[in-house]
Parts: C-alpha cells; sequence; structure tokens
C-alpha cells in the first residue's frame, strides 16, 4: 500500500511533499541546517505545533524561530514551566496556578505555605541551572479531564484541578469526545499546559528571575492571594545580557524617577493610582492639551465637556453597567443610582442626541478632554501609565456610511502629524477585522473593513491585519509606537462603531427626507495623557524637544548684585515667548548648574560683571557645556532655529 503524503505550502509560496507523520524538525532540516538549530516550532494552517510532533496532514506551513513573535512566546512559555518545575523542587509545597508568557518574558503564578522573597531568586536560578543542564525531554501527553483531575488532585494541585473543572463547565470549549487535555511533562514533573513547547530543557539556556509582584486568583481580590514571579529567558547568555542592559537604561529612564527630579508631579496617599501635577508638571501637560487643541482646530472639531458623574440608566444602556461594571465608582444622589465616567462616549451620544441632525450636518465631530475614572487594582497600578484617574483626547465621529473612509483617512494623517512632530517615527499599524462575536450586518462590516484598509492603502502606511480581533461593535485600527528601547506601545486607534448609535437611538434625516442611523467613529490620538506623557518622558529620557520642555531657559546670576540684569534678559526672553525661570538662590553657580542639568534644563544663561557691562549673556546647552559668550539676539535666532515655539 501506497505511504499517504503531505503537501506543504511555506510562507514564501514554495511546495514540499513528505510522508505524513514527517515531523516540523525534519521539515526544518530538509530546508537547511541553519534553520533547523535555530527552530522551536512549527505552524499548520495557523496552529503551532510541537517540533517533533507528527504532521499528518497538508497546508500552510512554517518554522518559528526565537526571532518571531510565536517562537518568542513558546520560548517564553517553556521558561515558565522551567521556573514552576525549579520552584516546586525548593518549595515541595507550593501550589501552582498560571504561567503565561507576557511581553516581556514570563510569569508563574504560585501558592506559597510562608511568603518567599527576591532573597529566594539565587536558590530558584540554582536549581533552574541543574534542570537546564540535565535538558531533559518536553513531552506532551494527553488525559481525560477526569482523569488530569485525579492527577492533579493527587499532588495537592488545587489550582490545576479547578481550571479542568472550569474546562468542564464551559460549553464553548471544545474538547474531544474522550474530553481529554493535554499535559507537558519534564523529568518528574508535569504541567497542564495547551503548549507547544521547546523540545528540551537545554533549550533555554539563559535565562533570570526577575521581580515579585502580588496577584489573586483569576485576578479577583476577593479570592486567595498568591505571588506572582517574573522571568526572562534567552536562547544565548548574550541576548539576556543586553537585555538586562535595556532594563538597566530603562530604570534610568523610569518616568516615576525623572518626573521627581524634574519636580512634574507626584503620588499620594491620600489618593492612590491618582497623579498630582506640580506647576513645572503642569506646564508640560498643558503643552500637550495645547497642541492637540490646534490640531483639532485645523480639522474643524468642535470641543465638548460632559459631566463627571451620570445615572445608572446611561451606563446601562451604553453596556457599561453589564461588561464594565467592576471597574467602575459609584455613589448614590437623591436615592438614585450615579456612576463617575470611566469612558466618554455617552456622553458624546447625548450631546449628539440633543438637537435633531441632518445629513448636511455631518460628519458630526466632538473631542472632549475628558476626566474618567477607573478602578484598577491597586497590584497593578504604575506611575503616570497604570492609573484611577486619567484625561483622554477621545473624539467621536459621527458620520455617514459614505463619509467613513474619507474621515478615516484624514484621521490618520492627523495621527501621523502629530506623531512626528513629537519625534515618533518608530511605529507600526493593525488593522483588526470582524470577530465571531459582532454586532450589526455583514454588509456594514465588510464595507467599514474595506473602507478602513482603503484609507490605509491611500495614506501609503505598512499596516497588517489581525483577523477576527475587531471589537464586537465594530473593526479598529490601532497605532504601536517603539521607543528608542524597542519597547511597544500602543497610542493611537481609531474605531468604527455600529453599537453606539443604535443603543442610543442615534438619528439623522437624510437627503430622501427619512431617519438613518449615523455611524459612529472613536478616535484617540494620545489615548491618556497622562500614560502618553509618560512614554514621551521615558522616550527623551526627560530631555523633552525644545518646543515642549517645561522649562527652557534658566538665567543664574552669579551674585546678588546681578539679579538686576538676569531679570532684564528673563523679561527680553519671556517677551519672545521662551518659558524662563531666574535662580536667584543663595547657592553657588555649579550647585545652580547641576540642578538645572538634573532637572533637564535645555538652556542656561550665566550672567555676570563681564556679561552685565557689555550686555551680552554665557549660554550653556544641557549635554553639550558651554555655548560661550553671545549677544542675546544670537541667542534667539539659535533658539528659533531649534524651534521653540512650534514643532
Amino acid at each position: 500500500m501506497e505511504e499517504e503524503h503531505i503537501i506543504l505550502t511555506l510562507p514564501d509560496g514554495k511546495t514540499l511533499e513528505f510522508p505524513s507523520g514527517t515531523t516540523s524538525r525534519e521539515v526544518a532540516e530538509s530546508i537547511g541546517p541553519g534553520l533547523a538549530k535555530a527552530a522551536l516550532t512549527g505552524e499548520l494552517n495557523g496552529i503551532p505545533v510541537d517540533l517533533y510532533a507528527p504532521l499528518t496532514g497538508s497546508g500552510e506551513f512554517r518554522i518559528h524561530t526565537f526571532d518571531s513573535d510565536t517562537g518568542r512566546d513558546v520560548f517564553w512559555h517553556s521558561g515558565a514551566h522551567l521556573l514552576a518545575h525549579a520552584v516546586k523542587r525548593v518549595f515541595p509545597e507550593a501550589r501552582l496556578a498560571i504561567g503565561p508568557a507576557v511581553e516581556e518574558g514570563f510569569y508563574y503564578d504560585i501558592e506559597f505555605d510562608e511568603p518567599i522573597s527576591s532573597d529566594d531568586f539565587e536558590r530558584i536560578e540554582a536549581e533552574m541551572a541543574v534542570i537546564v543542564k540535565e535538558d531533559f525531554r518536553v513531552t506532551r501527553l494527553s488525559m481525560s479531564v477526569e482523569e488530569a483531575k485525579a492527577f492533579f488532585a493527587g499532588q495537592g494541585e488545587i489550582y490545576k484541578v479547578r481550571i479542568l473543572e472550569d474546562l468542564q463547565a464551559d460549553e464553548e470549549v471544545d474538547l474531544d469526545e474522550e474530553g481529554a487535555v493535554s499535559l507537558y511533562r519534564q523529568d518528574d514533573w508535569t504541567d497542564l499546559c495547551r503548549g507547544p513547547h521547546v523540545p528540551s530543557t537545554g533549550y533555554l539556556k539563559a535565562f533570570k528571575v526577575m521581580r515579585l509582584a502580588g496577584a489573586y486568583w483569576r485576578g479577583d481580590q476577593r479570592n486567595e492571594q498568591l505571588q506572582r514571579i517574573y522571568g526572562i529567558a534567552y536562547p544565548k547568555k548574550s541576548q539576556l545580557e543586553e537585555h538586562l542592559v535595556r532594563l538597566e537604561e530603562a530604570r534610568k529612564r523610569d518616568h516615576r524617577k525623572i518626573g521627581r527630579e524634574m519636580d512634574l508631579f507626584s503620588f499620594q496617599e491620600e489618593a492612590p493610582g491618582m497623579a498630582f501635577w506640580h506647576p513645572r508638571g503642569m506646564i508640560l501637560f498643558n503643552g500637550v492639551i495645547s497642541y492637540i487643541r490646534g490640531k483639532l482646530d485645523e480639522r474643524d472639531y468642535h470641543e465638548i465637556f460632559t459631566p463627571l458623574i451620570m445615572n445608572a440608566d446611561l451606563w446601562k444602556r451604553s453596556g457599561h453597567w453589564e461588561h464594565y461594571r467592576e471597574n467602575m465608582y459609584y455613589t448614590t444622589i437623591d436615592e438614585a443610582d450615579f456612576a463617575v465616567k470611566p469612558m466618554n462616549c455617552p456622553g458624546a451620544c447625548l450631546v449628539y442626541r440633543s438637537d435633531l441632525r441632518s445629513y448636511r450636518d455631518l460628519p458630526y465631530k466632538v473631542a472632549e478632554m475628558g476626566v474618567v475614572h477607573r478602578h484598577e487594582l491597586s497590584g497593578v497600578l504604575h506611575g503616570l501609565t497604570r492609573v484611577r484617574s486619567f484625561i483622554q483626547d477621545d473624539a467621536h465621529l459621527y458620520c455617514t456610511p459614505d463619509q467613513i473612509r474619507e474621515q478615516v483617512i484624514d484621521t490618520v494623517e492627523m495621527v501621523r502629524e502629530v506623531y512626528a512632530d513629537f519625534g515618533f517615527d518608530d511605529y507600526h499599524v493593525e488593522l483588526s477585522t470582524r470577530p465571531e462575536k459582532f454586532v450589526g450586518t455583514l454588509e456594514m462590516w465588510e464595507k467599514a473593513e474595506s473602507d478602513l484598509e482603503a484609507a490605509l492603502e491611500h495614506t501609503g502606511l505598512d499596516y497588517v491585519v489581525n483577523e477576527g480581533d475587531g471589537a464586537f461593535y465594530g473593526p479598529k485600527i490601532d497605532f504601536h509606537f517603539r521607543d528608542c528601547l524597542g519597547r511597544s506601545w500602543q497610542l493611537g486607534t481609531i474605531q468604527v462603531d455600529y453599537s453606539m448609535p443604535e443603543r442610543f437611538d442615534l438619528e439623522y434625516v437624510g437627503s430622501d427626507g427619512e431617519r438613518h442611523r449615523p455611524i459612529m467613529i472613536h478616535r484617540a490620538i494620545f489615548g491618556s495623557i497622562e500614560r502618553f506623557i509618560a512614554i514621551l518622558t521615558e522616550h527623551y529620557a526627560g530631555d523633552f524637544p525644545l518646543w515642549i520642555a517645561p522649562r527652557q531657559v534658566v538665567v543664574i546670576p552669579i551674585g546678588e548684585s546681578f539679579r538686576s540684569y538676569a531679570s532684564e534678559v528673563a523679561a527680553r526672553l519671556k517677551k519672545a515667548g521662551l518659558r524662563v525661570e531666574v535662580d536667584e538662590r543663595d547657592e553657588k553657580v555649579g550647585y545652580k548648574i547641576r540642578e538645572g542639568e538634573t532637572g533637564r534644563v535645555p538652556y542656561m544663561i550665566v550672567v555676570g560683571q563681564k556679561e552685565t557691562d557689555s550686555g551680552t549673556i554665557s549660554v550653556r546647552r544641557r549635554k553639550e557645556g558651554d555655548l560661550g559668550e553671545m549677544p542675546l539676539d544670537r541667542f534667539l535666532e539659535i533658539v528659533e532655529e531649534e524651534g521653540y515655539n512650534t514643532p
């Protein structure tokens, strides 16, 4: 009987034929020894498979290495297993919960009889090294849910048993006829896992346990308190060392540290997760908002402001009461339930609905610098990047179906202009399409997706399509910025929404005299102003472009007798539009200069007897040092060329 064969189509379109049962590893070897050495997992028809698992079907095939997102996730997920295996050797009584790969490595949530500390990292890493050196084969097992429950119950792994019970209760989980689940074993340790994983523990050559954090089982603070252990792993030691260098640089750039040094903002116990902006921080904050308001004016947006607290009926209508209630704050007024707004969109819908709109009024574009509050768990709060109160640069565009494309094109161009002005030139774009569960008709979705795609094509931007990753209410475009350390941040978003106009019964009168439903486009460019400033701060390490720097110039008189001239210099600079301070403290000039450097002041002007007599100034540029003595007009030419008042 002739042996069955499979046909594999590679990413470049080339097809290869193999006997059924060939492994991904063997396919990689047939392509080349370099690929075989770097291979971590295969992928057949979009489903990752273990490197040594037999391939029994034809289709689109690729090999993943650490250089791909999928390969990196597999590697880091295997790192989580390595960490858990070592923890169980060091702390046999520990009970394992979950351990996924994340953007920067992996973590494992674990319950200990007695909490561990960072002092235990060395012991855990030593055991991880032993497991890597032994190079245990990682093998996949299959058990029925009942068998797996009995297996983990016998080991005291109560959280694994709960996961299996949840699988049994979830009708949407597609188990096979025997209700089988997969487990992965390395040496004498076995974990419940869908996989895939690297072939053996020896692949995980370079690793480090990074930090500890608190976590609740299933993310619910009513459940057991666990400890989350974070780690990182790389195929090569040099890659790990590079990562640690990046982390050290990130620590130097931490916006919380720089915020203190520049006296921009603080956080107080009286309002956890809510920033207190200091005078210099407000200059930066208002500068960002003033800038974006200028862009709104150029594009004929109408700015609105809606109440901070609105009654429960509004949030029930919008769907937030049902889907977002745990993240909202509540109060009672006149025996009625009210909520502090977590988002601005419902308020914008009420503004639209306040008058009957005509097709001639569309697109109706409203923007709001709205204050929103979200109840984030204390364990996830992080400086300005994760807060409980913040301002969004929201806008909502109400338009006809035929206007979607032109409005998206204009919004994309606006995003590009803004990012260019702030020096954000390394970003990528993602287009997310219809998910399995959606509102609206297929025709509406197809048109909206086509419009978004055409808009991106029109702008010439490269983008990737995330099939099925759109919101339930419509497709979207997301902008992901990569900072100077290579970290990715999601900033701008453009979302088409069919649900909200329906929920709020929004209408416009068409050219036919009939009532029609408008399409709603949500868009944000910065997202959260607070988070954007945090990203901006870390990207530039506080050395902001001159036009946005909170303090552009500090004038330093070298003695009390020169304060009058220093004030004259400052007055002329202020009249020219510069943000200037005079440092009149009774401190040494060297101390003031060092403090100015720490405070990231772009320019410092020193004046003494020589400058006063000649009517000149001595200029220092941060990081460049002394620029020498010059007339004030020459200095104004220098900052004008640098662009001190416009991007």
